[in-house]
């Protein structure tokens, strides 16, 4: 017998040895529950030993396995009685799995009590049973598959785990012949103890029921309520940088910008609710050649602009006008270049020009963020003027950049075209910029992920500036996540880019009244006009007007195009922002109509058992509890319609609920109020809360009257 390696250190005493045979046996004494507190070094400590002990215990139990078959050969042939070593093996194997047992039981409540206040993630917990299950049932396996989806249908239990059919294939691949009934059955016999399961059964060919406990459920949403909608602790404080909008200084913001600045703003919100900490950047078209023509045109039009701030009221005009001038006046055009030169070396009358240009265009773009409530941090293309400099010559030095008919070029591997970071004349470009952004975004800003959000037609542009940061060094991909998030189009109900009658591009801030107008419209439709006060109606006009703009575009694939209907968007039936927002005033009033206030939800949410025996209440509590779920979706594909699409089903869950349980009884002659149920009351309660959550992340804005 010889000694073995300390195990790592845990609340418990544990000592080993191994036999001559190779086993490993443990005994360790565990503490008494109200001593089982652990400092969080000693709690990863101690999943890693649940880990090793788990991997030994498999490794008995297979020698435990090839001794039975060779007593049974034996046994065949001269009728030997059991080996004593079995009997010895088997013996202490048993006691290993209890006290095996009892460590993971304590590893599972510190994992409980570490989530605190948080919602917990019901699909993430059912992977970490399940996948200890799977590696249990098939060791031999790398990297078994692990799927965990919610069940489309009740009769097939609330979550289903369908990975015995791909184990079964891989099995297959490796000369063993298991099918996947069988393998499903092993995962089962597999699971280790745990909160959250009720039972399972195998289906099919091999799909594995998985039925919650309703108990558990209940505290889950006991939790919801007393803590509120808590998102789940990060593993470290990361720091996220979005660029989005982006407008071009002296244009308008038209509808193409739209969608840049709801996708943007949406994630943002997101990632903000979830921990991380969130740079949001506008990098906005100031500068470059049009800016020569646009301070030539300013001096010639308003030559005391240095003293007296010129009354550009209408800049795209002015843009218009100086943009014609350019193209047909070859003495302008010069000025005009001259002036570049001049802006570019940083003269202070130019710069002043530069900035009282960049002031009018940033005014009219801060009337469309106030109405959509975005917040972003301006860093124009000007901000990185003297980082290109840097960029170039770091290429130059790894001898990265290649001449091509004067232009200094680079060519990332397997992209399909180079970037041109100077060009002929000297100059800077897009790509300079861009690489400029990343590489101060990375170095500067520390950011661990870094988002662009663009139309899908700059999708090649970004993917080989991507490449070409990687090839330089600058981050891997492993570490930092780097990604564009690009969208389709806006089209008009003609399924053509949205345009004007006169085929203009429309004007954002055009489009944002139109809402407002049409938004009115429909309430006084409704007689909300009647019912609510002067304030009260122009909070709901401009929620309903804003919200429907935001949700239109939000519901659909960010990837896809999509048809611009006020029409649509202002319907309150379907998946629509008018809808969600009517069903949650509906579901505010309910509360407020049973005269339940504040303080007795609260005591209530403490001291009620929330009961989900109906199937409707079933369902309801269900859904509430894969918020999180969804969250962890969009984090991971940035699609932020998978949302809209579950707060839909949040909503159309709760009619069905609402429809067929009584929350409120009341006395049909009287209609004075003669029994609450609480427990249902708390359970419209979690609805709002969470709904009222997922309105924030999408930007949207409830009122409790509309």
């Amino acid at each position: 017998m010889k000694k073995c390696s300390p195990a790592p250190e845990l609340d418990c005493k544990v000592t080993g040895f191994f036999l001559s045979s190779g086993l490993y046996f443990v005994s360790h004494e565990i503490p008494s529950p109200a001593d089982r507190r652990v400092s969080p070094q000693s709690f990863r400590n101690m999943g890693d030993t649940v880990t090793e002990y788990t991997a030994r215990l498999q490794q008995q139990e297979q020698e435990i396995q090839r001794l039975s078959a060779e007593i049974k050969n034996l046994e065949n042939s001269q009728n030997l009685s059991p080996s004593p070593r079995l009997e010895e093996l088997q013996e202490e194997n048993a006691r290993l799995k209890y006290r095996l047992n009892i460590l993971k039981k304590s590893l599972q409540e510190e994992s409980l009590s570490h989530r605190g206040k948080a919602m917990l993630n019901i699909n993430q917990r059912l992977q970490e049973v399940f996948g200890e299950a799977i590696r249990a049932s098939c060791p031999e396996l790398d990297n078994p598959p692990l799927s965990i989806a919610p069940s489309q249908q009740a009769k097939f239990g609330d979550y289903q785990c369908n990975s015995a059919m791909s184990m079964s294939q891989m099995l297959k691949a490796k000369g063993t012949k298991m099918n996947p009934r069988e393998i499903a059955e092993k995962i089962i016999k597999n699971l280790p103890d745990n909160e959250l399961v009720q039972k399972t059964e195998v289906a099919g060919p091999g799909f594995i029921n998985i039925y919650l406990q309703k108990t558990f459920v209940s505290k889950q949403l006991s939790n919801l309520l007393i803590n509120g909608v808590q998102p789940p602790p990060l593993p470290s404080k990361k720091k996220v940088v979005v660029d989005f909008s982006s407008p071009n200084i002296a244009k308008e913001m038209h509808v193409g910008h739209l969608r840049s600045t709801i996708i943007g703003d949406s994630m943002c919100r997101l990632f903000e609710f979830l921990g991380y900490e969130v740079l949001r950047l506008n990098h906005v078209g100031d500068w470059g050649t049009q800016f020569g023509m646009l301070i030539a045109h300013l001096q010639d039009m308003f030559p005391d602009y240095l003293t007296v701030s010129p009354p550009i009221s209408d800049l795209q005009a002015f843009y218009k006008e100086s943009k014609k001038r350019f193209d047909t006046d070859e003495e302008f055009k010069k000025r005009a270049y001259q002036c570049v030169v001049k802006l570019q070396s940083k003269e202070p009358e130019f710069i002043k020009g530069w900035n009282l240009i960049c002031d009018v265009s940033r005014k009219e773009f801060q009337k469309i963020y106030d109405c959509l409530d975005i917040k972003l941090i301006e860093r124009g293309e000007s901000y990185y003027q003297d980082l290109m400099v840097e960029v170039v010559k770091e290429f130059e030095k790894k001898g990265l950049v290649e001449l091509d008919e004067g232009r200094k070029v680079v060519f990332p591997p397997e992209q399909p075209i180079p970037l041109t970071i100077v060009k002929s004349d000297g100059g800077y470009t897009y790509d300079t910029s861009d690489l400029a952004a990343i590489r101060q975004r990375i170095f500067e800003e520390k950011a661990d992920i870094i988002i662009y959000v663009t139309d899908s037609g700059q999708s090649t542009h970004f993917q080989v500036v991507f490449a070409a940061a990687q090839l330089i060094g600058w981050y891997n991909p492993k570490v930092t996540r780097v990604e564009h998030a690009g969208f389709g189009v806006v089209l008009g109900e003609d399924k053509k880019k949205f345009k004007t009658r006169s085929g203009d591009t429309v004007r954002l801030m055009d489009l944002l009244d139109e809402g407002l107008k049409r938004s009115m419209d429909k309430l006084k439709e409704k007689e909300r006009d009647k019912v609510l006060t002067p304030e009260e109606l122009t909070k709901a006009q401009r929620a309903v007007a804003f919200g429907c703009i935001k949700y239109a575009d939000l519901s659909h694939n960010r990837n896809n195009d999509y048809v611009f209907s006020f029409d649509k968007m202002l319907d309150d039936r379907g998946n629509t922002a008018a809808y969600l927002l009517y069903a949650f005033t509906r579901i505010r009033s309910i509360t407020r109509l049973a005269k339940i206030d504040e303080a007795t939800l609260k005591k209530a949410a403490e001291t009620t058992e929330i009961l989900l025996d109906h199937e409707k209440e079933w369902k309801l509590g269900k859904c509430i509890q894969r918020f999180p779920e969804i969250l962890q979706k969009i984090l991971d594909d940035l699609l932020l319609h998978t949302l809209c699409d579950y707060l839909y089903e949040l909503a159309t869950t709760f009619t069905e609920f609402y429809d067929s349980c009584y929350c409120v009884e009341k006395d049909r002659q009287t209609g004075e109020v003669i029994k609450i149920n609480m427990w249902r009351m708390l359970l419209c309660e979690a609805t709002a809360a969470i709904m009222a959550k997922g309105f924030d992340i999408l930007g949207l804005t409830p009122v409790e009257r509309m």
